[in-house]
């Protein structure tokens, strides 16, 4: 998976932040979803490689509770997790014990859904 990611972050549009971000959604399936950080100016339109991967899933028919895991891969050293914007949507669509596994260049953390998102909003706080 590391060498998808390395090959995907050349194609990360970053060039506000200049920090690449390349990210795999993998089904239980096992078909795979690729998406890239891509930037805007209006910096509110910008849409995280998480989310790219995410909503690509779904527009190929895939629904809630068909994620398995999501890779991503930042061109750093350090490792960084997601934002929140992308947390709230993993939330939404994984299951709670799904594995996200955050890489850097030489290193990796895994977590779980769980993990990440201790105190979701989900659907059941708008009951």
């Amino acid at each position: 998976m590391r060498e998808k990611l390395e090959k995907l972050l050349k194609n990360s549009y970053s060039p506000y932040s200049h920090f690449p971000v390349a990210a795999i959604a993998v089904m239980k399936d096992g078909k795979e979803f690729y998406g890239v950080n891509v930037e805007n100016a209006s910096y509110g339109a910008t849409i995280c490689a998480e989310r790219s991967a995410i909503v690509s899933a779904i527009s190929k028919g895939y629904q809630k509770g068909d994620f398995k895991e999501l890779y991503i891969m930042v061109d750093s050293d350090k490792v960084s997790t997601c934002c929140f914007l992308c947390r709230q949507v993993i939330t939404e669509l994984f299951d709670k014990d799904a594995e996200i596994i955050c890489m850097s260049k030489n290193d990796e953390t895994k977590f779980r859904v769980s993990e990440l998102c201790p105190y979701p909003f989900d659907e059941e706080d708008l009951k």
